[in-house]
């Protein structure tokens, strides 16, 4: 299936997809969150190929990318994405933009290929060391979170849709379209991506050794995040988001030159659409202005 921008290299037996555009470098490569593709990032890569190369993609299993199996390694997805960049001709070194999970997977790549690297942006990322920083109690919502997500309605498919129209109003009708066909189509994939957190992520992190000494941003998203809602108390909510930022603060304090910056009423999900301007002028200060 070929994607609506870009084009897929074949990668070890894989097709996978990769939409660039701009000059110059360092290039941007943005690695999206669970659930998420490349060209959710469009509105901010754009931007950014403005004043150096940008670069979308999906991993495999995601997007217009071949299907694998889920879930991967972060050692199986820095990897891949390096020899993807290879295939297509994509000098480093790069800014490796990652949200959420993606941020896994970005500082994985630091860690593995960190001459490859020359600089980190972190839009709301997670940690392997998550818990330490939240009350007790989440740790046992945190099971009950895992469950897997029940079949949509047609109304609750026709709400969506609507509200993804809304999301990808800036994007081109070519994009907006099959994008949203896609996340309505692929909902589960967030889910599926995450289940070895506790099994291979943390731990593969916690091993992986030092980040380099690049500049290193992290966005931390300050809007309530909807999904705990749905499972945490009022109390409990406001204890999860401070751990949060304790957490997101430890992260940026981790390097010799990393920098928090919080985003008041940008949520977890889509702080890229509603915060653009600061994820720029993140990748801005990171190129060195």
């Amino acid at each position: 299936m070929e994607p609506p921008l870009g084009r897929r290299y074949e990668v070890a037996g894989r097709g996978l997809m990769l939409h660039r555009s701009g000059a110059g470098g360092p290039a941007v490569v943005f690695l999206p969150g669970a659930g998420l593709v490349g060209l959710d990032f469009l509105n901010v890569q754009r931007r950014a190929a403005e004043f150096t190369t940008g670069v979308l993609y999906d991993r495999a299993g995601t997007g217009w990318s071949d299907e694998a199996d889920l879930p991967r390694t972060p050692g199986q997805v820095a990897r891949e994405l390096r020899d993807l960049l290879r295939a297509a001709d994509v000098p480093g070194p790069f800014v490796l933009a990652g949200h959420s999970l993606g941020a896994f997977y970005a500082r994985r790549y630091a860690q593995l290929f960190p001459e490859e690297v020359a600089g980190l942006l972190l839009l709301d990322p997670g940690h392997e060391d998550i818990l330490t920083f939240m009350p007790p109690r989440v740790a046992e919502i945190n099971e009950r979170m895992k469950e897997p997500p029940a079949d949509l309605t047609d109304e609750q498919l026709t709400a969506a849709r609507v509200a993804f129209g809304r999301l990808y109003a800036e994007w081109p009708d070519e994009v907006r379209e099959p994008l949203i066909d896609h996340g309505l189509a692929a909902y589960r994939t967030g889910t599926r991506e995450t289940e070895n957190f506790e099994t291979e992520v943390y731990d593969e992190l916690r091993g992986g050794g030092p980040l380099p000494d690049v500049p290193l941003i992290v966005l931390s998203a300050q809007a309530e995040n909807p999904y705990w809602k749905r499972f945490m108390s009022a109390d409990e909510l406001g204890e999860a988001h401070e751990g949060l930022r304790r957490m997101h603060a430890a992260l940026a304090a981790s390097v010799p030159r990393g920098e928090l910056r919080p985003l008041p009423g940008a949520s977890h999900q889509y702080l890229h659409v509603e915060r653009p301007d600061a994820v720029v002028e993140a990748i801005r200060d990171l190129l060195g202005g």
